[in-house]
Protein backbone atom coordinates (compact mmCIF):
# COMPACT_ATOMS: atom_id res chain seq x y z
CA UNK A 1 0.00 0.00 0.00
CA UNK A 2 1.21 3.51 -0.88
CA UNK A 3 0.75 6.28 1.67
CA UNK A 4 0.97 9.92 0.66
CA UNK A 5 2.22 12.53 3.10
CA UNK A 6 2.37 16.28 2.66
CA UNK A 7 5.82 17.85 2.41
CA UNK A 8 6.35 21.28 3.83
CA UNK A 9 4.29 23.50 6.09
CA UNK A 10 0.60 24.35 6.17
CA UNK A 11 -0.87 25.00 2.76
CA UNK A 12 1.73 22.91 0.98
CA UNK A 13 0.27 20.79 -1.83
CA UNK A 14 3.33 18.61 -2.38
CA UNK A 15 2.99 15.06 -1.08
CA UNK A 16 5.57 12.42 -0.30
CA UNK A 17 4.94 8.81 -1.21
CA UNK A 18 5.54 6.37 1.63
CA UNK A 19 6.64 2.96 0.33
CA UNK A 20 8.08 -0.16 1.88
CA UNK A 21 11.54 -0.95 0.57
CA UNK A 22 10.34 -3.74 -1.76
CA UNK A 23 7.64 -1.49 -3.19
CA UNK A 24 10.19 1.33 -3.57
CA UNK A 25 12.56 -0.97 -5.46
CA UNK A 26 9.79 -2.17 -7.76
CA UNK A 27 8.73 1.42 -8.40
CA UNK A 28 12.31 2.44 -9.25
CA UNK A 29 13.23 -0.50 -11.48
CA UNK A 30 9.85 -1.68 -12.80
CA UNK A 31 7.93 1.58 -13.20
CA UNK A 32 10.65 4.20 -13.61
CA UNK A 33 12.98 1.86 -15.51
CA UNK A 34 16.01 2.94 -13.50
CA UNK A 35 19.24 1.27 -14.55
CA UNK A 36 21.72 -0.46 -12.28
CA UNK A 37 25.09 1.12 -12.96
CA UNK A 38 27.65 -0.92 -11.08
CA UNK A 39 30.86 0.94 -10.20
CA UNK A 40 34.10 -0.37 -11.70
CA UNK A 41 36.38 -2.34 -9.33
CA UNK A 42 38.29 -0.03 -7.03
CA UNK A 43 40.42 -0.33 -3.93
CA UNK A 44 37.56 0.41 -1.58
CA UNK A 45 38.04 -0.74 2.00
CA UNK A 46 34.92 0.69 3.62
CA UNK A 47 31.54 -0.98 3.44
CA UNK A 48 29.35 1.87 4.53
CA UNK A 49 26.11 2.77 2.89
CA UNK A 50 27.72 3.32 0.31
CA UNK A 51 29.52 3.83 -2.55
CA UNK A 52 26.29 4.29 -4.49
CA UNK A 53 25.20 7.25 -2.36
CA UNK A 54 28.62 8.87 -2.52
CA UNK A 55 28.57 8.55 -6.29
CA UNK A 56 25.21 10.32 -6.56
CA UNK A 57 26.30 13.07 -4.17
CA UNK A 58 29.43 13.69 -6.23
CA UNK A 59 27.36 13.85 -9.40
CA UNK A 60 24.98 16.38 -7.87
CA UNK A 61 27.85 18.50 -6.58
CA UNK A 62 29.48 18.52 -10.00
CA UNK A 63 26.24 19.52 -11.72
CA UNK A 64 25.20 22.04 -9.11
CA UNK A 65 21.60 20.91 -9.46
CA UNK A 66 19.41 17.84 -9.28
CA UNK A 67 20.05 15.00 -11.67
CA UNK A 68 18.09 14.80 -14.90
CA UNK A 69 17.32 11.13 -15.21
CA UNK A 70 16.00 11.16 -18.77
CA UNK A 71 19.08 9.42 -20.11
CA UNK A 72 17.84 5.93 -19.23
CA UNK A 73 14.07 5.85 -19.70
CA UNK A 74 13.29 5.75 -23.39
CA UNK A 75 10.53 8.18 -24.26
CA UNK A 76 10.26 9.67 -20.79
CA UNK A 77 11.82 10.92 -17.59
CA UNK A 78 13.34 8.67 -14.95
CA UNK A 79 12.53 10.09 -11.53
CA UNK A 80 15.63 11.18 -9.68
CA UNK A 81 14.53 9.30 -6.54
CA UNK A 82 14.49 6.14 -8.65
CA UNK A 83 18.08 6.82 -9.67
CA UNK A 84 19.07 7.35 -6.04
CA UNK A 85 17.52 3.97 -5.19
CA UNK A 86 19.34 2.30 -8.08
CA UNK A 87 22.63 3.90 -7.07
CA UNK A 88 22.16 2.69 -3.50
CA UNK A 89 21.57 -0.88 -4.70
CA UNK A 90 24.72 -0.62 -6.83
CA UNK A 91 26.71 0.06 -3.65
CA UNK A 92 25.82 -3.32 -2.11
CA UNK A 93 28.78 -4.38 0.11
CA UNK A 94 30.62 -7.62 -0.49
CA UNK A 95 29.49 -8.89 2.91
CA UNK A 96 25.94 -9.05 1.51
CA UNK A 97 26.83 -10.42 -1.90
CA UNK A 98 28.24 -7.36 -3.64
CA UNK A 99 27.51 -6.87 -7.32
CA UNK A 100 25.87 -10.27 -7.69
CA UNK A 101 23.32 -9.46 -5.00
CA UNK A 102 22.80 -5.97 -6.42
CA UNK A 103 21.91 -7.50 -9.78
CA UNK A 104 19.60 -10.03 -8.13
CA UNK A 105 17.78 -7.34 -6.14
CA UNK A 106 17.33 -5.22 -9.25
CA UNK A 107 16.17 -8.10 -11.45
CA UNK A 108 13.61 -9.30 -8.92
CA UNK A 109 12.31 -5.77 -8.46
CA UNK A 110 12.10 -5.24 -12.22
CA UNK A 111 10.08 -8.44 -12.55
CA UNK A 112 7.94 -7.68 -9.49
CA UNK A 113 8.95 -10.96 -7.88
CA UNK A 114 9.91 -12.27 -4.46
CA UNK A 115 12.52 -15.05 -4.26
CA UNK A 116 10.99 -18.52 -4.33
CA UNK A 117 11.51 -19.97 -0.86
CA UNK A 118 9.63 -23.13 -1.86
CA UNK A 119 6.52 -22.64 0.30
CA UNK A 120 4.90 -25.87 1.38
CA UNK A 121 7.79 -27.97 0.11
CA UNK A 122 8.15 -31.26 2.03
CA UNK A 123 10.85 -33.83 1.15
CA UNK A 124 9.31 -37.12 0.04
CA UNK A 125 10.98 -40.46 -0.47
CA UNK A 126 10.33 -41.44 -4.10
CA UNK A 127 11.80 -43.94 -6.61
CA UNK A 128 14.77 -42.66 -8.56
CA UNK A 129 13.17 -43.83 -11.80
CA UNK A 130 9.77 -45.05 -12.96
CA UNK A 131 8.92 -47.30 -15.88
CA UNK A 132 5.67 -47.07 -17.79
CA UNK A 133 4.07 -49.77 -19.95
CA UNK A 134 0.62 -51.00 -20.93
CA UNK A 135 0.07 -52.26 -17.39
CA UNK A 136 0.76 -48.92 -15.76
CA UNK A 137 3.66 -47.40 -13.87
CA UNK A 138 6.14 -49.12 -11.59
CA UNK A 139 9.41 -48.31 -9.89
CA UNK A 140 12.64 -49.39 -11.54
CA UNK A 141 14.58 -52.04 -9.62
CA UNK A 142 18.20 -53.13 -9.68
CA UNK A 143 19.86 -56.42 -8.78
CA UNK A 144 21.82 -56.14 -5.55
CA UNK A 145 22.71 -59.82 -5.07
CA UNK A 146 21.54 -63.40 -5.23
CA UNK A 147 20.29 -65.91 -2.71
CA UNK A 148 19.83 -69.69 -2.64
CA UNK A 149 16.33 -70.69 -1.59
CA UNK A 150 14.60 -74.06 -1.22
CA UNK A 151 11.28 -74.22 -3.12
CA UNK A 152 9.27 -77.38 -3.68
CA UNK A 153 12.16 -79.52 -2.59
CA UNK A 154 14.67 -77.92 -4.95
CA UNK A 155 17.37 -75.32 -4.37
CA UNK A 156 17.10 -72.37 -6.66
CA UNK A 157 19.11 -69.17 -7.10
CA UNK A 158 16.97 -66.05 -7.04
CA UNK A 159 17.91 -62.45 -7.63
CA UNK A 160 17.62 -59.92 -4.82
CA UNK A 161 16.04 -56.72 -6.13
CA UNK A 162 16.03 -53.25 -4.63
CA UNK A 163 14.34 -50.02 -5.58
CA UNK A 164 16.73 -47.01 -5.50
CA UNK A 165 15.04 -44.04 -3.85
CA UNK A 166 15.79 -40.39 -3.36
CA UNK A 167 14.31 -37.35 -1.64
CA UNK A 168 12.33 -34.89 -3.76
CA UNK A 169 12.63 -32.04 -3.31
CA UNK A 170 15.93 -32.68 -1.60
CA UNK A 171 16.21 -31.12 1.89
CA UNK A 172 19.34 -29.25 0.78
CA UNK A 173 17.44 -27.79 -2.17
CA UNK A 174 14.81 -26.40 0.20
CA UNK A 175 17.47 -25.13 2.62
CA UNK A 176 19.35 -23.44 -0.23
CA UNK A 177 16.20 -21.67 -1.47
CA UNK A 178 15.50 -20.39 2.01
CA UNK A 179 19.08 -19.22 2.55
CA UNK A 180 18.77 -17.27 -0.70
CA UNK A 181 15.56 -15.66 0.56
CA UNK A 182 17.30 -14.74 3.82
CA UNK A 183 20.21 -13.17 1.91
CA UNK A 184 17.80 -11.15 -0.24
CA UNK A 185 15.86 -10.00 2.83
CA UNK A 186 19.08 -8.82 4.52
CA UNK A 187 20.07 -6.98 1.35
CA UNK A 188 16.71 -5.17 1.30
CA UNK A 189 17.16 -4.23 4.95
CA UNK A 190 20.54 -2.73 4.08
CA UNK A 191 19.04 -0.76 1.18
CA UNK A 192 16.24 0.56 3.40
CA UNK A 193 18.65 1.69 6.09
CA UNK A 194 20.99 3.19 3.51
CA UNK A 195 18.25 5.24 1.87
CA UNK A 196 17.04 6.52 5.24
CA UNK A 197 20.58 7.28 6.42
CA UNK A 198 21.41 9.10 3.20
CA UNK A 199 18.31 11.31 3.34
CA UNK A 200 18.56 11.96 -0.41
CA UNK A 201 15.06 10.99 -1.48
CA UNK A 202 12.97 14.06 -2.22
CA UNK A 203 9.54 12.67 -2.99
CA UNK A 204 9.64 9.11 -1.68
CA UNK A 205 9.78 8.01 1.93
CA UNK A 206 10.95 4.44 2.63
CA UNK A 207 8.99 3.04 5.56
CA UNK A 208 9.85 0.25 8.01
CA UNK A 209 7.64 -2.21 6.11
CA UNK A 210 9.71 -5.23 5.10
CA UNK A 211 9.05 -8.61 3.46
CA UNK A 212 8.33 -11.34 5.97
CA UNK A 213 11.38 -12.66 7.80
CA UNK A 214 11.59 -16.46 7.46
CA UNK A 215 7.97 -16.84 6.23
CA UNK A 216 8.31 -20.63 6.36
CA UNK A 217 8.53 -20.60 10.18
Amino acid sequence: MTVQRRIGGPGSTRVKRALGVQAALEWAFRVEKAQLELPPPQNVTEEGYGYGLEYVLLQRAALGCKIDGGQHKIGGYTHEDAEVIAATVAGMPDSLGGKRMAIRVAELARAGLTPDWMPGAVPRCVPVELKRNQHGERATTIIVGTERVLTRGKWRTVELLACPVTWRPHPEQIASARRSYDDWSQALSWVREGLNEGGMLREVEVTVVMPKVRPWV
